[in-house]
């Protein structure tokens, strides 16, 4: 890059040392680990009970790439590896899978430290690892078994070393990271694409197309798992019904422009995260301080071609609109707000500790907005219900079935994931709409118990309620209305005996009485 080319630019710095390194650790992993050591000993929560902690354990138990007690879906490997390594050697528990998650998170603001002490100075790369820490999203996500964090921190360091020249340690990054999660293959195409088109003004350094190419490469191990994959199932992309809700049902024309508004609001204003874009936005209407530079203009134009990228791209792929999808963009959007509000505004520490403040609170209190429990602590609401319902059941139900939906029947049946010490039989359905539970009333024989809770948060005062957004949810993005514990209990004929409510979720446990055999509660309005 020609940091003369622009007086206002900030020019590359000498990456930090290793020392630096070090302390920067001790110093982040520290505080991660203070700051979530409430949430350590945890039982495992929705996906990650759903796949990726059966299929690290099933790696653990039998050496077997591809998963036998869940179906595969085709995610390559890596996650589950690591995740087995710190089981063998420190013991299968919760807390060394959470352990080994925050050191993951520790990885991943250790790259955009980096990052943003290269490409700014050392004030902005501390404020930017703060900021990005405490963002509900990244917090949350931070001790959950989840593939993105690993693959955000990958693409990071990738990144970084992209940004300083360091073709092969970079292409060896973003290699790992496509073992991570196959939708990391973005960040390399991406810079490879920019790389060859941008125009000579915001060219980072002197163009070279084969060397850009060789970044295509990085999706060579992925494309060998997935022919592996299809070798031992039959399938590249994971079970039918997989690919078909992450991409056959995803390629609808209207759905991909609901989904690209959905992800511009995650990288925008989703858990608080408008309080730092728009004091950006506001921040760019006063003038720079000459005494501070900023970004240089081709490093920026570098991280919004991935922050575009990650949109446009996930707008398309995937089924699930997650926010967590965008764990590896999060921290340069952070970065760039906080580099614009350090040189445009003097009292920029104040707008730091505002936008601080609002992160923490999105981390408490639920937004007025549906989202999903992943995003901040209510996951733990979530798990703590749902371990005092099970510990409730354990001691009651004496071998007798449960009716319930995913991912309580896991819950219930595999004891491995936390919640119980011995299976309890479980009868599944889908979830507890109308329809469903209509077919449980039908075959009330089949249980003697139901394990009802919340599916989906439903915020008590929604901010905004649009009709055509209601129809488009249900239609595009698997939402559903559950009824009320009390309806649903009716329609089986049964009894509430346990209940449980926190912050919008909430558990009940229904015994079925044979005697009754109601199947409409006559006063719902259907």
């Amino acid at each position: 890059m020609d940091a003369r080319t622009a007086s206002a630019d900030q020019p590359l710095n000498l990456a930090p040392s290793a020392r630096e390194h070090l302390s920067a650790f001790s110093l982040v992993f520290t505080a991660l680990f203070l700051s979530h050591v409430a949430l350590l000993r945890l039982p495992y929560f929705w996906d990650e009970a759903g796949y990726y902690i059966p299929a690290a354990r099933d790696f653990l138990l039998t050496g077997d790439l591809i998963p036998h007690t869940t179906l595969s879906n085709a995610h390559p490997p890596l996650l589950m590896i690591y995740l087995a390594g710190w089981w063998k050697f420190s013991g299968y528990t919760p807390a060394v899978t959470r352990i080994a998650m925050l050191l993951i998170a520790c990885f991943a603001l250790l790259g955009i430290w980096r990052i943003a002490a290269v490409v700014s100075n050392r004030t902005i790369a501390a404020v930017t690892v703060l900021c990005t820490a405490i963002y509900p999203v990244f917090f949350a996500q931070s001790t959950l078994a989840h593939l993105d964090m690993l693959a955000g921190a990958l693409t990071l360091w990738g990144l970084a070393y992209f940004i300083e020249g360091k073709w092969t340690r970079s292409w060896i990054l973003f290699t790992l990271a496509c073992l991570a999660k196959e939708t990391a293959i973005l960040a390399p195409v991406a810079l490879c694409a920019w790389e060859i088109l941008q125009p000579s003004r915001l060219r980072l350094r002197e163009r070279k197309v084969g060397r850009s190419l060789l970044y295509l490469l990085c999706g060579l191990p992925l494309a060998l798992w997935f022919v592996y994959h299809h070798h031992r199932t039959g399938y590249f992309l994971g079970n039918p019904e997989y690919l078909r809700y992450n991409l056959g049902a995803t390629l609808t024309p209207l759905r991909i422009v609901l989904a690209i508004v959905l992800r511009l609001w995650h990288s925008l204003g989703y858990m608080n995260l408008f309080v730092l874009t728009l004091l950006t936005a506001a921040a760019l209407l006063e003038p720079a301080q000459p005494e501070r530079r900023r970004i240089a203009l081709p490093v920026q134009m570098t991280f919004y071609v991935l922050i575009a990228a990650y949109i446009l791209a996930l707008a398309v792929l995937g089924g699930a609109v997650l926010a967590r999808y965008l764990l590896p963009v999060y921290p340069l959007i952070v970065l760039v707000c906080v580099s614009t509000l350090h040189r445009r505004l003097r009292w920029w520490p104040v707008a730091i500790a505002v936008v601080v403040a609002a992160f923490i609170a999105g981390l408490i209190f639920n937004p007025p907005y549906r989202f999903a429990p992943e995003d901040n602590l209510t996951y733990s609401d979530y798990v703590l219900l749902h371990k005092q319902a099970a510990n409730y059941l354990a001691q009651h139900t004496h071998g007798e079935r449960v009716l319930t939906a995913w991912p309580a029947s896991d819950e219930l049946s595999r004891p491995f994931l936390g919640y119980v010490k011995e299976p309890i039989p479980v009868v599944r359905i889908d979830n507890f709409t109308l329809a469903q539970m209509q077919l449980a009333s039908a075959g009330q024989e089949q249980y003697d118990w139901a394990y009802l809770f919340s599916t989906k948060y439903e915020p008590p005062h929604l901010l905004i309620h649009s009709a055509f957004w209601e129809r488009m949810q249900r239609r595009f993005f698997d939402d559903h209305t559950d009824l009320p514990p009390e309806i649903a209990a009716q329609m089986i004929g049964g009894r509430i005996v346990y209940r449980a409510e926190h912050r919008g979720e909430w558990v009940a446990l229904v015994r079925i009485e044979r005697a009754e055999n109601a199947s409409l509660h006559p006063d719902y309005p259907y």
